[in-house]
C-alpha cells in the first residue's frame, strides 16, 4: 500500500478497536486509532489524509453526528460506517450523509478489506466513471414494480411498509428485493443504496 493509505479508526470499544487494527494492519495499512469521535475530531488538523471508520454508537458523539461534523467542516475523507445495531433506514441515512459504505457486525474479514479498497478508489475516483454509466444502464433495465421496491428502499422504508404502500406482501417485497440485488449487481444492502443514489444524483 502507498503512504497515503492511512486508515483512522474510530471506536470506543477497546477490544474490537485493537482487532479491526490488527485486521487492517496485517493487510499493510498503517492505522491510527482513537477512542471516541472528539478524540478524532482533537487529531483532525494534523491527520493525515486517508479513509475513516467509524463505529455507529459511541458515548459523547455517535458515529451519525461525527459524520455531520466532519460534513460541516468540509472534510473530504472517505467514510465507512460500522453498527452492531444496524436497519435499514439508519443505512439509507448513512449512504445519504456520503458513507461510502455500511457494514453491520460481525463482519468478515474480506467484507472490511473490499469496503476499504472501494473508499480508497472513491478518494480518487473523478466525479462520473463508467461504472456510474453501468448503474444508470442497470436501472433503466429495472420493471415498474422493482423500481417502486428500489425507491422503497432507497427512502428508507422496511418491507413491511413498502408492502403496504405498493398493496403486495411483504414476501413478494423480499423477493423483488433479490431480484433488484442480483439485477442491480449489489452484493449487500448498502452497495444497492449507495449506487442507486450516486447514479441518481449524477
Amino acid at each position: 500500500m502507498s503512504d497515503a493509505a492511512v486508515v483512522h479508526v474510530v471506536d470506543d470499544d477497546e477490544s474490537a478497536r485493537e482487532s479491526l487494527a490488527f485486521l487492517l494492519e496485517s493487510a499493510d495499512f498503517e492505522v491510527v486509532a482513537y477512542a471516541s469521535a472528539p478524540a478524532f475530531l482533537e487529531a483532525l488538523p494534523t491527520a493525515s489524509p486517508g479513509v475513516i471508520i467509524t463505529d455507529v454508537r459511541m458515548p459523547e458523539m455517535s458515529g451519525q453526528e461525527l459524520v455531520a461534523r466532519l460534513a460541516a467542516q468540509k472534510i473530504r475523507m472517505p467514510i465507512i460506517m460500522i453498527t452492531g445495531h444496524g436497519d435499514i433506514p439508519m443505512a439509507v441515512e448513512a449512504m445519504r450523509s456520503g458513507v461510502v459504505d455500511f457494514i453491520e457486525k460481525p463482519f468478515s474479514d474480506a467484507r472490511m478489506l473490499d469496503a476499504l479498497e472501494r473508499a480508497m478508489k472513491a478518494a480518487e475516483a473523478s466525479p462520473v466513471s463508467d461504472d456510474q454509466a453501468a448503474v444508470l444502464h442497470r436501472l433503466e433495465t429495472l420493471s415498474e414494480r422493482e423500481r417502486q421496491v428500489l425507491d422503497g428502499v432507497v427512502a428508507g422504508h422496511a418491507n413491511k411498509v413498502i408492502a403496504r404502500e405498493l398493496g403486495i406482501s411483504p414476501r413478494t417485497v423480499e423477493i423483488y428485493r433479490a431480484k433488484l440485488m442480483t439485477k442491480m449487481q449489489a452484493d449487500n444492502l448498502a452497495a444497492l443504496v449507495r449506487m442507486t443514489l450516486s447514479a441518481r444524483a449524477s
